[in-house]
């Protein structure tokens, strides 16, 4: 690429858009929801519903509690929670409209991630990093497309890039403040464009930008030329911190075996070690960053819930806890970010459910759908609602009015 690297990315958020990526931008739209009815009786429910008179701005608080969200392994980052409530948010857009939008955030957070690198994982929560440009992708979308201003927009948001991994050493809200943050940020800085605010379109690569400051040894933004990146973005079936996916895994599928016997001795990654070696939880939080319990789950017969990670579980699977041990295993760590694997009693996956090397469909994303909703203490009409809206409709007000119903 050459001039600034914003100036030639932009470029790439200008190729016209298909039926494929549109309906795979539906999928991950019908997850979204699923996060959204899951989490509306939690604490961040309740500070969604205060903040503000508009659904998608509450949704802002919904869209990663339960560690239900999609993500992307090599960029380490969730998409889903900071674009759609960008792509919801003009009244007067179509749903084709907010679906490009979509697929156009999506490829902004991940292509930028992409270059960010281990050192910046340490330090940074790349989803509130990244989102700002997600975001501002998005909503300029949603715009009008000029590559000029959207590169100044981009600029801009990147130029106030932030949200420090501290806030996963206690028990608080800020992960949902994150995604608020780089939601409100990234719009307002494609807003802000509309209007002939101008941006710094090196604030990726120049002398002060954000590689010089949050990286050690940055690589390349992705060029989008294999198609939508949009397309290599995993679901997560399981409520639990993405890194402990790959031992539930393994553990249900030795539990279908019925070689899931105790003691349990899991071998994986070092980041998974780093987020969640964590033996003995006391709230919510703490257990869907515990490899420990999420062993302990599978290990009891359940299927790693959103109710399976609560203070009543937690004190229920304290015996089982205490004979899941962890171990880093380089193998596993040398092949990650790009394949999330784990090892538990010798059984070994390289890829966990929900990558693309091994799939979950359009089914299992709306029973996730029907299982979340009755978690959030939604009737199944309303999941069935969900699912027309998000797969089949192109009632946009309906989805707005379904989200400022579900988020009041």
């Amino acid at each position: 690429m050459s001039g600034a690297l914003l100036t030639d990315f932009v470029q790439t958020l200008a190729r016209p858009m298909g039926k494929s990526e549109r309906a795979r931008a539906r999928l991950h739209l019908l997850d979204w929801m699923a996060c959204i009815a899951g989490a509306r009786g939690t604490k961040a429910g309740a500070v969604g519903t205060a903040i503000s008179p508009n659904g998608w701005e509450r949704a802002t608080y919904l869209g990663n509690v339960l560690e239900m969200d999609d993500v992307h392994r090599t960029s380490l980052l969730h998409p889903g929670p900071v674009v759609w409530p960008a792509a919801m948010s003009c009244a007067d857009a179509d749903m084709d409209s907010r679906l490009d939008a979509a697929v156009r955030g999506y490829e902004a957070m991940i292509a930028i991630g992409s270059a960010f690198d281990a050192h910046h994982y340490a330090h940074w929560h790349p989803t509130a990093t990244m989102g700002v440009f997600g975001s501002c992708a998005a909503y300029g979308s949603l715009l009008g497309f000029d590559p000029e201003k959207y590169a100044n927009a981009l600029g801009n948001a990147g130029s106030v890039a932030g949200g420090l991994w501290h806030m996963r050493h206690d028990d608080v809200l800020t992960k949902q403040w994150h995604i608020f943050h780089a939601v409100r940020t990234g719009r307002d800085a494609a807003w802000h464009m509309q209007h002939g605010a101008t941006g710094p379109q090196a604030v990726l690569e120049g002398p002060q930008g954000i590689f010089e400051a949050m990286t050690r040894d940055p690589g390349e933004v992705a060029s989008g030329s294999a198609g939508w990146l949009i397309e290599g973005v995993s679901f997560k079936p399981f409520a639990a911190c993405r890194h402990a996916h790959p031992a539930i895994d393994a553990a249900l599928e030795l539990r279908k075996a019925d070689k899931l016997k105790a003691p349990f001795v899991v071998e994986t990654f070092q980041d998974a070690l780093t987020f969640c070696d964590r033996p003995d939880p006391k709230t919510e939080l703490e257990a869907k960053f515990s490899l420990q319990h999420a062993v302990a789950v599978v290990a009891d017969g359940r299927n790693a819930e959103p109710e399976d990670f609560s203070e009543a579980s937690i004190a229920a699977l304290g015996e089982l806890r205490s004979q899941v041990s962890v171990v880093h295993d380089p193998e596993f760590t040398s092949r990650y970010p790009a394949h999330f694997g784990a090892r538990v009693n010798g059984f070994e996956l390289i890829d966990t459910l929900g990558d693309p090397e091994r799939p979950i469909g359009e089914e299992q994303i709306i029973a996730k759908m029907h299982s979340l909703a009755q978690w959030g203490d939604l009737p199944a009409i309303e999941a069935d609602r969900a699912v027309k809206l998000a797969l089949e409709s192109d009632d946009v007000g309906g989805v707005d009015a379904m989200l400022e119903e579900w988020t009041r």
